[in-house]
């Protein structure tokens, strides 16, 4: 029931008006789910289990109602956390298409100047197109920018924005849908209905899946990429408690 109920709301309702509501009833409804087995390690929050999450495919323990945290999301945190000074050194930080459970807890950090940005959504401190932005050069030490690009009209353009916005030396976190058993991007103007982009693209609004393409489609924008296996040097009972994705390479974009 749950599952089907997830699978609906994600596939049809826009995720700024899933945002602006959900948050509420997600918070009530994790107090049904509090226990010792998984943790949140973005809010600290325990649970026996987690929600189900998914459009076509669902997963199983992927949903953290409180922080309502996906398996991305926690993997970048520890990231953040364990292998940058994040947490400690001041930055200017943008975030484009803010996803709510980083929100709160990096509006807490003192040492955080931070920005939300998006065309629509209820969290964004400023509405822009992440392919025209309207910054200065060199503005940000961080972009966060997650599940975006496969979204935009030209993603070459958006990557380079990113880019010019970030200041020498400074690095964007840049995740997107993949699938890695395709060597090349996937991208066809005749997939052009909600009907079609499910189908191929694995999302009704995506405009194309890439592959293991992607870093060099970085590269090839002017970034130094490095790609991130760090999940898979974490124990395994930390990958389980903390309910990880396990094959999720993390993209780091850095500005030579």
């Amino acid at each position: 029931m749950i599952s089907r109920l997830v699978s609906f709301t994600t596939r049809f309702i826009p995720r700024h008006y899933l945002q602006l509501f959900a948050s509420f009833l997600m918070k009530a409804i994790g107090l049904f789910y509090r226990g010792s087995r998984f943790q949140d390690p973005i809010d600290g929050v325990k649970y026996r289990k987690l929600l189900p999450y998914g459009r076509v495919t669902t997963r199983e323990n992927a949903l953290a109602p409180n922080s309502m945290s996906l398996e991305r999301h926690r993997l970048i945190w520890l990231y953040l956390q364990r292998k940058t000074d994040f947490f400690t050194a001041p930055k200017k930080v943008l975030h484009v298409a803010p996803e709510y459970c980083f929100i709160k807890p990096i509006k807490r950090l003192r040492n955080i100047d931070y920005t939300t940005a998006d065309l629509i959504s209820p969290w964004a401190d400023v509405k822009l197109d992440v392919q025209a932005m309207p910054f200065a050069d060199n503005t940000f030490d961080m972009v966060i920018c997650n599940h975006v690009l496969e979204h935009v009209d030209n993603d070459l353009r958006a990557m380079t924005e990113i880019l010019r916005v970030l200041k020498p030396g400074g690095f964007a976190v840049l995740q997107v849908p993949m699938d890695l058993n395709m060597e090349q991007t996937l991208e066809n103007p005749e997939y052009n209905t909600p009907e079609l982009r499910e189908k191929y693209y694995q999302q009704r609004d995506h405009l194309r899946l890439y592959g293991r393409d992607y870093a060099k489609r970085l590269t090839s924008a002017g970034f130094d990429v490095l790609e991130d296996d760090f999940v898979k040097l974490l124990p395994p009972h930390e990958v389980e408690y903390y309910a990880l994705p396990k094959d999720e390479i993390l993209y780091i974009a850095r500005k030579k």
